[in-house]
C-alpha cells in the first residue's frame, strides 16, 4: 500500500513539474526572433507568460503539498531523493516565469563603431538603414546589423541616443 501511495505521489509530482515546464517553455519556444508566428500561437505564449509566475507558484506549493505526502509515505532514501529532486525542478520554471529572458536575447550594442558612408562598402545601395540625426551630424544604422541587438546605445552630437526598431 506505501509503495503505491509513494509511486502516485512521484507521478503527480512529475505531472506538476511537467506543467510549470509547459508554462514557461511553450512561450520561451514560440516568442523567437526569425521564426514564423501565427496568431492563436502568439495569443497562447503571451496568455502563458502573463500567468507563468502564478501558475508556477501554484506548481511549486502543490510539488512542496506532494513531497510533504510523499515524505510520510516511505523512509525509502532513494524515493526521497527522488522527491527532492522533482521539487527543485518544479522551482526552476518558478524562477525563470520571473525572468526577462527576451532581454537576454537582445543584448545591447554599448559601443557602436561608425563608418564614413564612402566607406561603407559592407552596404548594399537598396539596404534599409535607420538614420539618427541631431543638429548637422547624421549617423545610420544598418537595419540588418540591429536585428542582432535591437537596441544601440550611442551618441550623436555629443547627445546620448538610443536607437531601436
Amino acid at each position: 500500500m506505501l509503495a503505491l501511495r509513494s509511486r502516485t505521489v512521484l507521478l503527480l509530482l512529475a505531472a506538476v513539474v511537467a506543467l510549470a515546464w509547459t508554462a514557461v517553455g511553450i512561450p520561451a519556444w514560440h516568442i523567437q526572433p526569425f521564426r514564423p508566428q501565427s496568431d492563436d500561437g502568439m495569443a497562447w505564449s503571451f496568455a502563458l507568460r502573463s500567468r507563468g509566475p502564478l501558475l508556477t507558484e501554484i506548481g511549486v506549493v502543490a510539488a512542496a503539498a506532494l513531497v510533504a505526502l510523499g515524505w510520510r509515505a516511505t523512509s525509502r532514501a532513494i524515493v526521497r531523493i527522488g522527491l527532492v529532486a522533482l521539487l527543485t525542478l518544479a522551482m526552476v520554471p518558478a524562477w525563470f516565469a520571473r525572468q526577462n529572458h527576451f532581454e537576454w536575447m537582445y543584448a545591447p550594442l554599448a559601443a557602436a563603431q561608425f563608418a564614413p558612408v564612402a566607406d561603407a562598402g559592407f552596404l548594399a545601395d537598396a539596404e534599409m538603414v535607420l538614420g539618427v540625426q541631431v543638429g548637422d551630424d547624421a549617423v545610420a544604422f544598418p537595419v540588418r546589423q540591429l536585428a542582432y541587438h535591437h537596441v544601440v546605445n550611442t551618441e550623436v552630437a555629443d547627445e546620448p541616443v538610443v536607437a531601436t526598431y
